[in-house]
């Protein structure tokens, strides 16, 4: 399957690229402009520039001939509350109506746990919980794609344990390598297509989850 990642060179975005090229998929790498792309033109990956502030209609010539499409994109931390409307909001709902345009019809996207629930949202992060509530609306809602919306709990550096859990209802952590790895395994995986999965560490396989889809 060829797979464009969009945030290939932020902390899940490579995770993921190294998870899809060990199952045999082919990535490519969607990068900011300026970004290094040698490291994975150096493997033989195809990397491109993914901008997400032009227009839906430009983005959507990076995506042509593509099989699904992950976004892991994100302003970043450092960034103020402008940068993460245009990035983690509209950037998101500009590469889902590029991947109409272009004809992709599967879509992953990283959100984030209770996105859904503005009762949960914690203070330091309204403007990203917001950008991801409204993201994952337009997804649901406003898009004919095949999604699955994948919601991490706090992210952690720990190694992967390859043990998870999908409670609504729970808080906590998850590996950023375990989130790739799930990433990548609901992407072969057709019972995960339009759901929505709340993610944490926890004492289940995958799939194990995906079993009770």
């Amino acid at each position: 399957m060829q797979v464009f990642v969009v945030g290939a060179n932020g902390q899940i975005g490579r995770l993921v690229m190294q998870q899809l090229i060990a199952s045999g998929d082919t990535p490519i790498a969607g990068l900011r402009p300026g970004e290094e792309r040698e490291d994975w033109e150096d493997q033989g990956i195809k990397a491109c520039d993914f901008d997400l502030l032009t227009k839906p209609e430009a983005l959507a010539s990076q995506l042509l001939g593509v099989d699904a499409l992950i976004f892991a994109a994100g302003s970043g931390s450092r960034t103020k509350d402008d940068m993460t409307l245009l990035i983690d909001l509209d950037g998101a709902v500009k590469t889902m109506q590029a991947a109409e345009i272009a004809g992709v019809s599967r879509f992953l996207m990283i959100s984030m746990l209770f996105a859904e629930d503005r009762n949960r949202w914690a203070e330091p992060l309204q403007a990203l919980y917001a950008a991801k509530f409204y993201a994952d609306h337009w997804l649901t809602h406003q898009t004919h794609l095949a999604y699955t919306i994948v919601e991490p709990g706090a992210l952690s550096f720990h190694p992967a344990t390859g043990l998870v859990k999908s409670d609504p209802l729970a808080v906590g952590s998850v590996p950023r390598r375990d989130v790739a790895a799930f990433l990548v395994a609901a992407l072969h995986d057709d019972r995960t297509i339009g759901k929505t999965l709340p993610l944490l560490q926890g004492d289940q396989t995958i799939a194990q989850i995906f079993a009770r889809l």
